[in-house]
């Protein structure tokens, strides 16, 4: 990438872009190259090489910007004349100079992926196929998917710095459907991060396999759910979908800012119980959601969103921080080269606590005990939530008892997280691709094993003993 953007006068183009005024201007050049290989019904349906360039520019004025961009770096001086010609406030006189701001590496990796060969990566997907399919005869469908890749981009800014970043970054995920007695379940398995082929090494495709299927197995056999009002407690194996829906999105500058949260307005109060501190860091090496800098050239930073139970402040790119008065959180992110960026998380957590996780479960009489998450959704404007649950279990006088299936939880992120009292002393980590405004960003999540006192659980409704 380096050798052929180094005829590029970004000093030019960033004044350019200003001709007619504005605040600011960027340029947001990207360089991506990876792979993709897709197993279904006992072959490889798909394998894609890509590679692909592209450059976009961007002036701010207020809280307003125009946005465009290009694959053919022969128009950049077209782009420049383009988002300017939104703009007329006056004229840039200013000179800019760029000042190159450190490499800062997140990445995790021994194996650059790229290095590997085809056959290699066709090898993982078909082991893990294989042990899929053999793992059972109620196996009805497999689907194995390998990707990928290696973004490059650079970032140059009429504020006076450019930045180069590069993201390495490899995903696998097994998916598998079970039928037996008219019933279908699925199981599913991803992992991943920006890190290096090896961690196929250390987590083999067999065993990738073998959790999702042996999930999808365990709950074609269990009970149906009870529904009711019960306590729960959330696995730190559940992933964080409860962090990342529940207060994630609604902590994100936008959103807050105006008025769509439940959490609008409300930095400086208590949000959460005591024993409750979420943060959010793109910064941690080796996690599906960190970089070194974000997608306006900002260091990704360790951000307390909630300290003890306070809401301490909001996820903002350069636009949100500059119209809601906040500070800059390294935020800022975008799809691709095609997309303005917005504030979103990176990887998000809730911090660990003090106690055991068995003793956690030990103070439960009867209750339900999810090891892991499905999917769900959450309504940011008041907080409620469902989410499904893909692994759970009964418990029954403080021990995990039979498993079950067919489970959901329904409730509302701030009161639920105002009711947290027991937080365990270790951490899970889930990845996952999230989407906002038509844009998916890699993130990971992160929780303890948490115990929700009580929470409206969606299941079979149990008949009374006679």
């Amino acid at each position: 990438m380096e050798t052929k953007l180094t005829d590029i006068d970004y000093e030019k183009l960033l004044k350019r872009a200003l001709k007619n005024g504005g605040d600011f201007s960027e340029i947001y050049i990207e360089h991506k190259k990876g792979t993709s290989i897709v197993s279904e019904a006992k072959r490889i349906e798909k394998y894609l090489s890509n590679e692909e360039n592209g450059a976009g520019l961007r002036v701010v004025i207020g809280d307003r910007s125009a946005y465009a961009y290009t694959n053919d770096f022969s128009t950049l001086d077209e782009l420049a004349d383009t988002v300017a010609s939104a703009v007329r406030t006056g004229n840039f006189t200013s000179s800019i100079s760029l000042e190159r701001r450190p490499a800062r590496s997140v990445i995790l990796s021994r194996i650059d992926p790229l290095s590997v060969d085809s056959e290699k990566k066709i090898e993982m997907v078909s082991r893990a196929d294989k042990a899929a399919w053999g793992k059972d005869p109620s196996v009805i469908q497999v689907k194995v998917m390998y990707g990928d890749g290696m973004r490059h981009v650079l970032i140059a800014n009429s504020k006076g710095f450019i930045v180069q970043d590069k993201r390495d970054s490899i995903v696998f995920v097994v998916q598998g459907v079970v039928a037996g007695d008219s019933l279908v379940e699925t199981g599913y398995e991803p992992i991943g991060g920006t890190r290096g082929f090896e961690l196929l090494e250390e987590i083999p495709p067999e065993l990738i396999a073998e959790r999702a299927l042996s999930r999808a197995l365990q709950t074609l056999h269990a009970r149906r759910a009870p529904a009711g009002s019960m306590p729960v407690v959330l696995s730190s194996e559940a992933g964080g979908t409860m962090v990342h829906e529940a207060i994630g999105h609604g902590l994100e500058a936008d959103l807050a800012g105006e008025g769509l949260s439940v959490y609008s307005g409300q930095i400086g109060t208590k949000v959460a119980s005591d024993v409750i501190t979420v943060i959010d860091d793109g910064s941690i090496p080796g996690l599906r959601g960190s970089m070194g800098y974000d997608d306006e050239g900002n260091p990704t930073e360790r951000t307390i969103l909630v300290e003890k139970g306070i809401l301490k402040t909001y996820l903002t790119d350069s636009i949100t921080a500059l119209k809601f008065d906040l500070p800059l959180s390294g935020n800022g992110r975008r799809e691709s080269y095609r997309s303005r960026p917005i504030p979103r998380m990176t990887n998000t957590m809730i911090q660990p606590g003090v106690l055991a996780p068995e003793d956690i479960i030990a103070r439960v009489s009867r209750g339900v005990f999810v090891k892991k998450m499905g999917g769900g959704q959450v309504n940011t404007v008041n907080g409620d939530f469902v989410f499904n649950v893909s692994e759970g279990y009964l418990i029954e006088n403080g021990s995990i008892g039979e498993p079950i299936r067919g489970a959901t939880l329904i409730g509302n992120g701030p009161r639920i997280l105002k009711s947290i009292e027991l937080v365990g002393n270790d951490l899970g980590y889930g990845i996952g691709t999230c989407g906002k405004d038509g844009q998916g960003a890699p993130v990971a999540d992160a929780q303890p094993t948490l115990l929700i006192p009580e929470i409206t659980v969606g299941g079979e409704i149990e008949k009374p003993a006679r």
